[in-house]
């Protein structure tokens, strides 16, 4: 983490006050979101569950197969029905969880980008809605970290999922899967840093035991996406780091995301 008031970021005291608007339980039940944040320690794996009050229609954001039964236990607690297993980009950390929930919870359907190039029941492209009853997704294209990476933004703009173009005071790497600096910079910029600085985002992981954001933070206060375009370029391909533990299992599984034979119960 680069320190605040380094040349690769501005001071904390040159800022001013950033305005957040927490997205809490009581808010979330006003409009009729029901929201959970649920954790996989091993990836460090956010998995989101959204859902709608009065429709009972759910969906689960960038599930792990390992905390896929978990995660369709809280779906059957709350008695709701789950439409979507959604994931923001093909992942080379973990493998997906879509396979399995689409056989736990029929009619569940396994969602991905089309630019990814993996198999899924529902292809997205940039503009493209998911609904669950009052609620609405926006697909955002937001290339970089790879090809086919997406965020989803909420309708009131409110609260959007990053995955991992845009991570709490980071972002994710371009050193591998077809991956570019360049392109991650200007989908962030022109996709992410466009919405109200109050909407939350909420990333696919975290290492540093955070566990949302805002965009008027991450415009002021991202060590890496303050800098100039040349700069991020030049520090991103000079990372040099190891390549991930798992990426040769992941990402095979990932590229029939959804599709994928399920372990044995």
């Amino acid at each position: 983490m680069w320190a605040s008031g380094s040349r690769l970021g501005p001071s904390l005291a040159a800022l001013g006050p950033i305005r957040t608007r927490p997205y809490c339980a009581r808010q979330a039940q006003r409009r009729g979101v029901i929201f959970r944040q649920l954790f996989e320690p091993r990836s460090c794996t956010f998995t989101y569950l959204l859902g709608d009050a009065r429709s009972r229609q759910a969906l689960l954001l960038d599930p792990v197969l390992e905390t896929a039964r978990r995660d369709a236990a809280l779906v059957r607690d709350l008695g709701l029905e789950l439409r979507y297993a959604v994931n923001t980009h093909c992942h080379a950390d973990h493998v997906t969880g879509s396979g399995l929930l689409r056989r736990l919870l029929p009619p569940c359907r396994s969602v991905i980008a089309r630019d990814s190039g993996a198999a899924a029941d529902l292809l997205l492209r940039h503009g493209d809605t998911l609904h669950l009853g009052d609620l609405t997704l926006e697909a955002r294209a937001t290339p970089g970290h790879t090809p086919g990476c997406l965020t989803f933004v909420l309708d009131d703009q409110s609260m959007a999922f990053t995955g991992d173009a845009l991570l709490v005071r980071g972002c994710g790497r371009t050193d591998f899967q077809q991956g570019c600096a360049a392109t991650l910079y200007r989908s962030v910029h022109e996709q992410i840093f466009t919405l109200p600085e109050d909407c939350l985002l909420y990333p696919a992981h975290d290492y540093n035991g955070h566990s949302v954001t805002s965009v008027g933070e991450e415009r002021t206060l991202n060590p890496r996406l303050t800098l100039s375009l040349e700069a991020f370029v030049e520090l991103m391909n000079n990372l040099n780091l190891p390549k991930p533990e798992h990426i040769d299992i992941a990402v095979p599984a990932n590229l029939k995301c959804g599709i994928q034979d399920p372990p044995p119960a």
